[in-house]
């Protein structure tokens, strides 16, 4: 197996133009991104001395709609994850039928080591060193990992001192006074949870018997952990990058999420106001999570946490991804052949840029929406384009993935061809 993200992200598209007629043009132009740049960003640091580091911002097509996807903050950034991460973001966009392109950012560092101005002045550098390649008819960055809309809400006002002009479209993901949407720093979870309840719907899979392991606590892992304990599901194990915990009876969630919030720890407790008392469970380790007995396995930290070395391990019936490329292609097919049932990337995270396309939206207008309305929208979205995939993995026979993928590259090749 190739040890470029993007050689095994592309396998999926070999999988999925077996059942698709695309031009020559479209075949093309799905081969390699439109634009990519590399750069480097120096940043003062609070002890005087200059550090430079290295930053990315892909444009793999926007033949549909200017280029749409995040910034994530993280010491394993490469150009190599940046092109396959905005490779599937092409593909989302799709799917759920957005008028945008496939984008993405990143650069390379711990933002745990750095201070808030230490990571301000990243932050700013970052977007005066991609000014010309983005902008809000061109390319438009959000969240991700590791960053929030607290750096966006940098990011925009950078933007706008270099433009001299407000220019709020030009990022998603910011806090409300500066033209955020609201629903939009839940949006990934919400967007996850309507996906989850369509698919189990499907399999007569009730709450209330189904037990669920999520690998990933942070912004979208808790959120997602929250919504489901709420629905009644009996989520019996969560992990961070520092490991996780596991009861049989099920988590409190929201002892759980106060617990981490104020001690930066995951521990299995029960929280009674200010007080929280330990409570029964087992320490065990991201990859023992991977391999739990539960019926829901939900990664929702980084790539490549399923592969073929540990596929064969996995339990679970049901995986819904929502971190982005969870699974590798070689695993793809010993889960499909131990008849586990994945929901891929590209559909279960999609929350985050469908409300991100509505915050957009907002900024252009100037007319903002009650969290009522956008989490109406949203539902709809998600609810939509999961009943279409189902629709077309049933139709070819096929996996959800290849399913979704199918869908998407029949909209990407009318709009490559149009005009040709």
């Amino acid at each position: 197996m190739s040890s470029s993200l993007f050689a095994d992200a592309s396998v999926r598209l070999e999988r999925a133009l077996k059942y698709v007629s695309i031009s020559d043009t479209a075949q093309e132009k799905l081969k390699q991104p439109k634009s990519s740049l590399s750069v480097s960003i120096p940043v003062k640091m609070d002890n005087g001395s200059t550090r430079v580091f290295q930053g990315h911002r892909v444009i793999y097509d926007d033949t549909r709609g200017p280029g749409k996807g995040g910034v994530r903050y993280h010491p394993s950034v490469t150009l190599d994850e940046v092109q396959s991460l905005a490779f599937w973001m092409m593909f989302k966009c799709a799917l759920l039928n957005l008028p945008f392109g496939g984008a993405k950012g990143g650069v390379c560092v711990n933002p745990k080591e750095l201070s808030n101005t230490e990571l301000e002045r990243l932050s700013r550098g970052y977007i005066s060193a991609i000014a010309d390649f983005i902008g809000i008819n061109k390319d438009i960055p959000a969240p991700d990992v590791y960053t929030n809309e607290t750096v966006m809400g940098w990011m925009v006002d950078e933007y706008s001192k270099i433009k001299r002009e407000i220019c709020l479209g030009v990022v998603t993901g910011k806090p409300i006074i500066m033209g955020g949407s609201q629903g939009r720093d839940t949006a990934t979870a919400t967007g996850a949870f309507h996906v989850i309840n369509t698919i189990l719907s499907k399999f007569e899979q009730k709450p209330s018997e189904t037990t669920i392991a999520i690998q990933g606590f942070g912004n979208a892992g808790a959120e997602i952990a929250q919504l489901l304990f709420n629905a009644g599901y009996s989520v019996v194990a969560v992990s961070d990058s520092q490991g996780g915990i596991y009861s049989e009876q099920g988590l409190d969630i929201p002892s759980v999420r106060e617990y981490k919030n104020n001690h930066k720890a995951i521990k299995g407790v029960y929280c009674k106001k200010s007080v929280c008392n330990i409570v029964d469970h087992q320490v065990i380790s991201n990859e023992d999570l991977l391999t739990l007995d539960v019926d829901v396995l939900i990664p929702a930290a980084l790539e490549k946490q399923i592969t073929e070395e540990n596929a064969d391990h996995v339990k679970a019936k049901f995986i819904f991804e929502v971190a982005n490329g969870p699974i590798t292609s070689s695993a793809d097919l010993i889960l499909e052949d131990k008849q586990i049932y994945v929901v891929p990337d590209i559909l279960v995270n999609a929350g985050g840029v469908t409300v991100s396309y509505l915050e957009w939206v907002q900024n252009r207008s100037g007319f903002y929406w009650t969290l009522e309305d956008v989490e109406k929208h949203l539902e709809h979205s998600m609810k939509t384009a999961t009943e279409e995939t189902w629709q077309v993995a049933q139709k070819y026979q096929v996996s959800m993935r290849t399913g979704a993928y199918i869908h998407s590259l029949n909209r990407l090749n009318q709009a490559m061809n149009f005009g040709n």
